[in-house]
């Protein structure tokens, strides 16, 4: 049977990212040696990392002035590298979820936080909307999209400051006009790469304003200067994220992805707003992820809730389980997910409720 993976991250990949790492861990680059045991200061990898950058600014259009790095870490110790490296007096933070709370928290270690909106009251089942950034901002920082609620900002901010963002969940998805930002991160583990690896685009100049001494390691210039070699990066994840990024230039780059991606989104959201079992936990459509799709059952179905996950298992749906916070269902749509997944979860959710 057919297994139709939609984890939250770590997450489905596509088979050529699959089938080209496992190429390299047994024979890399003819070394015959694995991508797993050869030095990251070998021309044979430094080769990779040179690609895996230059494909990085050409698939998002990333314009002179910017550096793209691969860390380690994860996005968690972005919530506090950034404002460490950034924040000098104050910033303004949108808050739209747990991993933006997390920055906040994190953010308030080093300087003065403005929450100029929040979706909390709701539980973050919205975008707050006609909120404010005040221009004495350091900086503004948002996350694009929220992985455990479903929702996300699918266009750019207009802000009067340095404008930062978490794009973890739905780098890749869209297109970006990166020239609006000093700085965006993610972990890779969703439309990138395995975990163990962290991107981060961040202009040059945005750098070195900040008058507190940073450890060597947490400073973003270390890491500009030595190409991401400062120590040693997490090499496969790398090699991976190469792998994905040749793959994206294969389907015709970001606009034909995103197309993609609206497409298997829109097929599951009018199979949830059509049925009479099941609701989305998110109403404004405009603020609708289409990577991360969340639905319940109606209150009088609620008691069927995990008959459907199981049902749905027995038919090789993989990782719908919603988060605690929100219950019900997930469904992760990211990049590597083909339409015909999205059409087979749609069938059982039918068949389920003919059943009932």
């Amino acid at each position: 049977m057919k297994k139709h993976n939609f984890y939250a991250g770590p997450s489905i990949m596509s088979q050529f990212t699959i089938e080209e790492t496992a190429k390299a861990i047994h024979d890399f680059a003819g070394m015959g040696l694995s991508i797993l045991e050869i030095s990251h200061r070998s021309k044979q990898f430094q080769a990779v990392m040179d690609e895996a950058v230059a494909l990085f600014k050409e698939l998002l259009e990333i314009p002179e002035g910017y550096s793209v790095l691969f860390l380690g870490g994860g996005a968690s110790l972005q919530f506090a590298m950034v404002p460490m490296n950034m924040l000098s007096t104050k910033a303004a933070y949108l808050d739209t979820g747990v991993w933006a709370s997390k920055a906040i928290k994190e953010a308030k270690l080093f300087g003065e936080v403005d929450v100029v909106a929040s979706s909390k009251d709701k539980n973050y089942n919205y975008i707050p909307k006609d909120y404010t950034v005040p221009a004495d901002m350091n900086y503004f920082h948002y996350t694009s999209n929220n992985t455990i609620y479903g929702t996300e900002i699918r266009k750019d901010p207009d802000v009067p400051v340095r404008m930062i963002s978490d794009m973890s969940s739905d780098i890749f998805s869209r297109p970006v006009d990166v020239s609006k930002y000093d700085l965006i991160y993610g972990g890779a583990q969703k439309n990138l790469a395995p975990s163990g690896v962290t991107f981060v685009i961040v202009k040059d100049d945005a750098l070195g304003h900040v008058d507190r001494v940073i450890p060597t390691m947490l400073d973003y210039r270390t890491h500009v200067k030595k190409g991401s070699m400062f120590n040693t990066p997490p090499v496969l994840p790398i090699f991976s994220a190469l792998q994905t990024l040749k793959y994206y230039k294969q389907l015709g780059g970001i606009r034909a992805i995103e197309k993609m991606d609206i497409e298997k989104a829109d097929c599951l959201y009018n199979a949830i707003d059509g049925s009479k079992m099941f609701v989305a936990t998110v109403p404004d459509h405009a603020d609708r992820s289409i990577m991360n799709v969340c639905f319940v059952m109606k209150p009088e179905y609620k008691d069927l809730e995990k008959d459907f996950i199981d049902f749905a298992t027995e038919r090789g749906m993989i990782g719908i389980k919603g988060h605690r916070d929100v219950g019900g269902f997930r469904a992760s749509l990211y990049n590597a997910l083909p339409l015909e997944s999205v059409k087979a979860l749609v069938a059982v959710m039918k068949e389920f409720e003919a059943n009932h």
